[in-house]
């Protein structure tokens, strides 16, 4: 057995704002390191960890450099992606050879009513972002890459606005989900008890072990698949256009259409990455 952790900061509990990010960096990479510290003890304390061969996780959130590579030392099992950029920015060197994915520390897409930190990849280019009509968020479009090669998402932990988008019949119901806080509005949290938050944890990675790969539905679009991007700015939709096959639909909202999710999932973030290059003098 494999398994695969992409990790996020707005969803970690203790987090509330990306200025405590930079003015008490050291912090928030305790509060990161502690949470996940908490998935690997629950992986170890399962009857069957001596069948798993191979825990990755993805360092994903910003430049790729919150987890320090001595984590690495708690398992000889565990690999460390760090850095950025990547290909496949939150989902690096995945592939149909793991057998489930967490998405740890994640949150609410942009736009979401009391949601902590809410944004889709980029608070300052992504206004709206939909797939085939549905109103996304990184979770989605990050468990839709893992469904993309039969490999189902269990495990989420993240604020309750998260929740609400996620544990519903169109998205993942069947998610182990751990509620790490509630927010008070964008920029201020109700942080839940570590402690509390570290039980919840345990029991949601042991639950989502309990179970075969077969045993979870996966969470995956089917072509054709359309993108819709509303940005924030027209001349973000203007640079965003210079990408082949890109359609212009108004002023700042762009589509791209492509069968395969791989390409479509790569294609987010070439629009992204173009889109940041606008001038907004």
């Amino acid at each position: 057995m494999k398994i695969y952790i992409s990790l996020d900061m707005e969803g970690i509990p203790g987090t509330f704002n990306w200025e405590q990010e930079k003015d008490n960096r050291s912090a928030v990479k305790a509060y990161m390191t502690d949470h996940l510290q908490n998935v690997i003890e629950a992986i170890k304390s399962i009857p069957q960890n001596n069948q798993i061969e191979e825990i990755t996780i993805a360092d994903s959130h910003n430049a790729g450099d919150n987890i320090d590579y001595g984590f690495t030392a708690l398992d000889e099992r565990i690999n460390l992606i760090s850095g950025n950029p990547r290909p496949y920015y939150m989902m690096p060197a995945f592939s149909s050879q793991y057998d489930q994915v967490f998405l740890i520390g994640y949150h609410a897409g942009t736009g979401a009513l009391q949601a902590n930190m809410d944004h889709s990849y980029s608070n300052r280019r992504i206004h709206k972002i939909w797939l085939n009509d549905k109103r996304m968020n990184e979770a989605l479009i990050n468990s839709a890459y893992a469904g993309h090669y039969g490999v189902p998402v269990t495990v989420v932990t993240g604020d309750k606005a998260l929740s609400a988008e996620l544990l519903n019949a169109e998205a993942m119901p069947w998610v182990n989900y751990v509620t790490t806080k509630e927010a008070l509005s964008k920029f201020a949290a109700k942080n839940y008890s570590s402690l509390a938050v570290r039980t919840k944890t345990i029991e949601a990675v042991r639950n989502a072990l309990s179970k075969d790969k077969s045993s979870y539905p996966l969470y995956k679009f089917h072509a054709p698949i359309t993108l819709r991007i509303e940005f924030i700015s027209t001349s973000m939709a203007d640079v965003a256009c210079y990408m082949p096959d890109t359609k212009r639909l108004d002023g700042r909202t762009i589509e791209f259409r492509n069968d395969d999710y791989a390409v479509m999932f790569e294609a987010i973030m070439a629009l992204i990455t173009l889109a940041s290059s606008a001038n907004l003098a």
